[in-house]
């Protein structure tokens, strides 16, 4: 599960809570505490692309998936990624690289392998506009998604998301997609005061309910 460009808000812990409860072993990374990036960092130079772009943060998500591995009680078999605007921006970029020399992802030693051995995505409102790779590249892998950006959201705006959705299909990923009425970017972030004012309480425990459905369904018990 990866956050999104302001860092390890409420809203992953939400959705956390319910993935694990259905039974999952659910992992969330944290991109920006390693590198020292604060909030108020983020927020001008993350969340502005100023800083730790899509494809950059693609070497996170790679890495995760080597160490997520190793962790007792993991099924190598049964991986799926789930990020949140930045984060699904991420995952996405991954799914457009080659993989096949040091350096790629920002990785030393990267390992396709490790990629296209994901069986699932969860992409939410991800960030699909200008810089975004999946508006220049084809995927080269194509597991199946659920994504979901909410019709007012003017961040991962529903015309770039269409748009790389449209690709995504084209390269053959069974995508489901949904488009919440009403609802802003982060609509279920409740955690600082700006944040409130866009959460949608309604809406989040929508989304919660279909991620765990989805996630049920692609990994029956």
């Amino acid at each position: 599960m990866f956050h999104g460009c302001g860092g390890m808000q409420t809203a992953i812990g939400y959705h956390m809570r319910a993935i694990a409860d259905a039974g999952f072993l659910a992992v969330a990374p944290d991109s920006l505490a390693p590198r020292r990036i604060s909030r108020a960092r983020a927020v001008a130079t993350v969340c502005t692309g100023a800083e730790l772009p899509g494809w950059q943060r693609a070497g996170d998500v790679l890495a995760s998936l080597w160490g997520v591995r190793r962790i007792p009680g993991a099924d190598p078999s049964r991986l799926a990624l789930a990020g949140w605007s930045h984060g699904g921006w991420a995952i996405m970029d991954l799914m457009t690289m080659a993989l096949t020399r040091p350096g790629d992802a920002g990785v030393a030693d990267p390992d396709p392998a490790l990629r296209d051995a994901v069986k699932a995505l969860v992409l939410a409102y991800p960030y699909c506009g200008p810089g975004a790779l999946t508006q220049l590249r084809r995927w080269r892998v194509a597991p199946p998604a659920f994504a979901f950006v909410g019709e007012d959201d003017r961040v991962a705006h529903p015309a770039f998301c269409d748009r790389a959705f449209r690709q995504m299909r084209r390269d053959g990923v069974a995508l489901r997609t949904w488009r919440p009425e009403g609802a802003p970017h982060a609509f279920d972030e409740g955690g600082d005061i700006m944040a409130r004012v866009r959460h949608k309480p309604a809406i989040a425990a929508e989304a919660r309910d279909r991620i765990v459905d989805y996630l049920r369904e692609t990994f029956p018990a």
